[in-house]
């Protein structure tokens, strides 16, 4: 993962600065709801963000809509990406909070144009609870789900 950290304040993070024009970016594409652009940090060539224009600071706090606009986004980037620049694969990565890598509290997507050898590895130690254990969580996950759209009703 990057070095950079952002600490700014929600609403005058390094990406509402960027969505109000206030500073430069090599802009991708920009809808009503999305802006994709190049991330300063490249792995490789044809590295773009795309990040919510409101400010939402990870993917708990987005719409159904900002969700829904992000990923068509990502896609478009994605197409024109592998048109451009002839990737061997592509990765899309999106993290939530310190925890979970996120560097800017700014909603956003990372999409990499992938070669062999460009350094970006995703490691992570394969547990195997068992499937007695899965079934567990599966039902951990529906209850919550069912819960969420009875709150929502």
């Amino acid at each position: 993962m990057p070095h950079f950290v952002d600490t700014s304040v929600a609403g005058s993070c390094i990406f509402c600065k960027l969505v109000n024009g206030e500073i430069p970016s090599a802009k991708v594409y920009e809808d009503e709801l999305t802006l994709a652009f190049m991330d300063l940090g490249q792995v490789n060539p044809g590295h773009v963000l795309v990040a919510t224009k409101r400010h939402a600071a990870n993917i708990f706090e987005i719409t159904d809509a900002e969700s829904a606009a992000v990923m068509q986004t990502a896609r478009k980037v994605a197409l024109a990406a592998k048109l451009a620049f002839e990737p061997a694969g592509l990765t899309l990565l999106q993290a939530n909070g310190a925890e979970g890598g996120q560097t800017v509290a700014h909603f956003h997507l990372h999409v990499v144009p992938r070669h062999a050898g460009d350094g970006l590895t995703f490691t992570w130690p394969r547990k195997e609870p068992g499937s007695a254990m899965l079934e567990g969580y599966a039902l951990q996950l529906r209850n919550a789900m069912h819960a969420q759209a009875a709150s929502a009703a």
